[in-house]
């Protein structure tokens, strides 16, 4: 029997890590979910990397989860980044077409695309990808594929993400360690987009909302293409620390409480069930209701989606929003309210972004937080950027332990 080609999309996320194993179907080119296995991570703090060792661990167990799942081996992940150190910006490349029969070529498409990525940049930020808006022929906009046709002056519009050289480094380096190959980098905010956004969401207009535990991504979508993106440094994990200070319980206990009993929207409570929960000491047992709670998370609730309105305000594109309505998705989607809380105070049609177009283990397809792990096998740059990715083959990895122990020797 062939061994079966296996992709692995790895997202290095808020706290902790997601694997999500799939494979292609060749027939219609759909994806399978094969298998899953996740890790919570103390290395890794809203993204970013604050302990290589944890970090690279929690990599191991998630993968080795999902590999024991269904009995086999991978090797190359697609690495999926996410961390406030990503940003973009708008940019725009032109060249002009000298040759004398003006046939706009795909090297052509290419070299005016390169051109976007002169932007001023830090020496300790790199380029990640470029995604193309529009092209633009003879001063004629949207122009979505100009080649072979003929023109004088070629230009291109692109959003291009940038992100901490550092920061990359050291979640490659956790990679590494792992015994892992990273077979492509990817901005993971793009991958959720791949994986809960419509095409025609996309060329309406819209806003997606992926509500992490330790960061919140927005992302901007019209006329078939990303406007903007932003990574906010405030995440719902706030909701489970503010249970867990008000109820003097464990941070544990305070987000089984919230995954279980929690509401955003007081309204929608029907019954007021009560509660039953341990405290700090992991012994005695307390009580509370769930009306106790609609004290509690809703003041939360619409502080994060105030602080999602701030960050909007400084965009161009808000109005570009309202046709194709919000998604939101993520593990803070699965609260209970959200969806009502988001179009109460946007007002804006909402829904919860669930992963299309995929097959396979329904429990994973239909859990938004595996929305980017699944969108990371999905995700196709539309040009191949070159980052400095160490490789390590994973049965290496012993005698590379054994190596630094001899040079330390």
């Amino acid at each position: 029997m062939a061994k079966r080609d296996i992709k692995c999309g790895l997202s290095v996320g808020s706290g902790q890590i997601i694997c999500v194993l799939g494979t292609v179907n060749p027939e219609n080119g759909i994806i399978e979910i094969i298998s899953y296995g996740q890790d919570f991570c103390r290395g890794i703090k809203g993204g970013v990397v604050i302990d290589i060792d944890e970090t690279s661990k929690s990599i191991t167990n998630a993968i080795e989860e999902a590999e024991n799942k269904i009995k086999e081996e991978i090797n190359e992940v697609y690495l999926g980044v996410r961390g406030t150190h990503i940003e973009s910006c708008n940019s725009h490349g032109v060249m002009s077409i000298s040759r004398t029969d003006k046939e706009i070529t795909p090297e052509d498409v290419n070299s005016v695309i390169e051109n976007t990525k002169a932007i001023q940049i830090s020496n300790d930020r790199e380029i990640i990808d470029i995604l193309v808006q529009e092209f633009s022929l003879d001063r004629q906009r949207g122009v979505h594929n100009p080649v072979g046709m003929e023109g004088n002056f070629l230009e291109a519009y692109a959003l291009v993400i940038t992100a901490s050289t550092t920061h990359l480094n050291n979640i490659f380096k956790s990679v590494e360690i792992a015994g892992f190959n990273v077979n492509e980098l990817i901005y993971g905010l793009l991958a959720v987009g791949e994986s809960v956004v419509t095409e025609e969401e996309k060329e309406n207009g819209c806003l997606l909302i992926d509500l992490g535990g330790q960061n919140i991504g927005l992302a901007i979508y019209s006329e078939k293409s990303l406007k903007y993106t932003k990574e906010i440094n405030f995440g719902v994990d706030l909701i489970t620390r503010d249970i867990s200070h008000a109820l003097r319980t464990s941070l544990a206990q305070a987000k089984l409480i919230r995954d279980k009993y929690g509401i955003a929207v007081p309204s929608l409570l029907k019954e007021n069930e009560p509660i039953e929960y341990t405290g700090v000491d992991g012994r005695t047992i307390h009580t509370t209701d769930s009306k106790y709670l609609t004290e509690i998370i809703p003041p939360r609730v619409e502080e994060i989606f105030d602080k999602i309105g701030a960050e909007l305000q400084n965009t161009p594109y808000m109005n570009d929003v309202i046709p194709g309505g919000i998604i939101i998705t993520g593990s803070g989607s699965l609260l209970k309210g959200m969806r009502e809380a988001s179009e109460k105070i946007f007002g804006i049609e909402t829904r919860v972004g669930f992963t299309q177009g995929v097959t396979g283990l329904n429990e994973i397809i239909t859990n938004p937080t595996y929305a980017e792990a699944i969108g990371l096998l999905k995700y196709k740059p539309y040009m191949q950027i070159s980052h400095n990715i160490k490789r390590i083959s994973r049965k290496g990895v012993f005698s590379n332990i054994i190596s630094k122990l001899r040079d330390w020797m």
